[in-house]
């Protein structure tokens, strides 16, 4: 087999069987080791607790427990970006899931 421009070999797609496609029996997992779903419900855990952090900041404001509006502006502004960022990695799941259904059809 002859290589490529950059000294790799050309990439076959092997034989075509007909039917269905079966995905491969196993778990995806991330760089340290856990499932994809272990990274998604622990950074569910770390917006929750940012809102938590910021709601906390806010009441200690109003009742007068702290002056400091710099610091519960920085957690309220963090919960938000936080909770915005994974609103848009919700909307990228849903979209892909839905390409995937309409592949199936």
């Amino acid at each position: 087999m002859a290589n490529d421009i950059s000294g790799n070999l050309p990439i076959s797609p092997g034989p075509i069987t007909p039917g269905r496609l079966q995905p491969p029996a196993v778990q995806p997992t991330t760089e340290e080791g856990g499932s994809f779903k272990d990274l998604l419900v622990k950074s569910l855990d770390q917006v929750n607790a940012m809102q938590q952090n910021a709601d906390t900041a806010f009441q200690k404001l109003a009742t007068g427990q702290t002056d400091n509006v710099t610091e519960v502006l920085n957690a309220v502004n963090k919960a938000d970006l936080a909770f915005k960022l994974l609103m848009q990695i919700r909307n990228q799941l849903v979209e892909a899931y839905s390409e995937v259904e309409k592949m199936n059809i």
